[in-house]
């Protein structure tokens, strides 16, 4: 009796794989197709749509799962999950073009989702908190020349943005005035471009007003961890000026957001609220290439949530925008009297699952270290 040996392959990289068992070199890439699977979720479609889809699915061997009404039509509305290789999935957006029922559409969709890839490294993104309440090294460098020092020192330890904020958002923060915001600012920024310094730079506002006036001082991409929901002008600076956004999920305010924050379905919730917040921007004039999407880890969610966003990040990529990952020493951490060091060291941990499922950006206040990790993974 034959002693068979059986082995999962838990890779990205099925080509390499298929070249070592003898596949024909000039098929693999193609072949590679057939052995990368992807679970794909569409949602509210019409029980004759969703009847549609799931037929189509059977008939090159894959399958979707409807609500149990669908077939009878007493279900108004079904979310699909749509699985099968990406071979199987192009075979039926392909079948799908010659649908009715606005089928065509959902065909393109799901070809435009399975042919996203992520390609390049994670970029480090450096905080620089001109705060005197910062959770994490509140008043540390509110001081100018301990601004600028600390400026100069993640630039020269790898930083691909140093992200500016002058008014803290932590859980029960208070609103800082647009003045006090832009009087903290400006003369970093003035410091930066006095002195050459060749790294993009973000400011960490919700205001309109203080964006504005960073992006006329060099500023290129403004972080609104409200989202729009903040500033209703806000919008209207980033299509004017042409500078990237990063637009944060956020339930609620600083003030309220962590009073017990209940999701009904986590991941659904973020992802559909920022896909309506993409769908504003573009309405704005913004360019998707200009939006970066980050589902804003502390930012009215439990820990539990924290880390099933960490877990499930590879979901975002389906919206089509970069995505930028912050947890650096936030409460997730679990060390709320453990010193920053201790701290980097666990956020350092947490963010090489960021860096393995190619997250765009990490936001971090350890540079150093992160793009230490950043050139030990590089190897490998």
């Amino acid at each position: 009796m034959n002693d068979f040996v059986l082995k999962e392959i838990e890779t990205d990289k099925i080509e390499k794989e298929l070249e070592k068992i003898g596949f024909d070199k000039s098929y693999k890439d193609r072949a590679a197709d057939k052995f990368n699977y992807k679970n794909i979720k569409i949602y509210s479609l019409t029980p004759v749509q969703a009847n549609i889809l799931k037929q189509t699915a059977l008939s090159v061997g894959a399958d979707c799962a409807t609500h149990r009404e669908v077939i009878t039509s007493k279900a108004e509305k079904s979310d699909c999950i749509l699985g099968g290789s990406i071979s199987q999935l192009k075979k039926i957006a392909e079948k799908l073009t010659f649908q009715p029922f606005g089928l065509k559409f959902l065909s393109e969709k799901i070809l435009s989702f399975v042919e996203t890839k992520k390609y390049g490294k994670t970029k480090i993104v450096g905080i620089l908190n001109l705060t005197p309440d910062s959770f994490s090294d509140g008043g540390e460098f509110l001081d100018y020349d301990k601004a600028k020092e600390h400026f100069e020192y993640m630039f020269s330890s790898g930083a691909d943005i140093i992200d500016i904020g002058a008014e803290s958002t932590k859980p029960y923060s208070t609103r800082v005035s647009d003045e006090t915001q832009i009087d903290r600012i400006l003369p970093v920024l003035k410091f930066a471009r006095e002195n050459g310094f060749d790294i993009l730079i973000s400011i960490d506002t919700r205001s309109a007003k203080v964006a504005e006036e960073c992006i006329k001082n060099g500023a290129s991409i403004i972080n609104d961890v409200s989202g729009f929901d903040y500033d209703e002008n806000m919008a209207d600076v980033i299509a004017k000026y042409g500078v990237k956004v990063i637009l944060q999920h956020s339930k609620g305010e600083p003030q309220n957001m962590q009073d017990n924050p209940v999701y009904e379905s986590l991941m659904d919730e973020i992802y559909l609220k920022l896909n309506e917040k993409i769908d504003f921007a573009l309405s704005k004039g913004i360019k998707k290439e200009n939006i970066i999407v980050d589902p804003g880890i502390g930012f009215g969610k439990t820990r539990e949530d924290n880390f099933e966003i960490i877990k499930r990040i590879k979901e975002f990529y389906g919206l089509g925008c970069e995505v930028m990952l912050g947890l650096s020493r936030k409460s997730l951490l679990n060390m709320a009297d453990y010193d920053n060091e201790m701290k980097d060291i666990f956020t350092v941990a947490l963010n090489t699952l960021a860096i393995e499922k190619k997250v765009d950006y990490i936001r971090v206040h350890n540079v150093y270290l992160h793009k230490k990790l950043l050139e030990v993974m590089e190897k490998y």
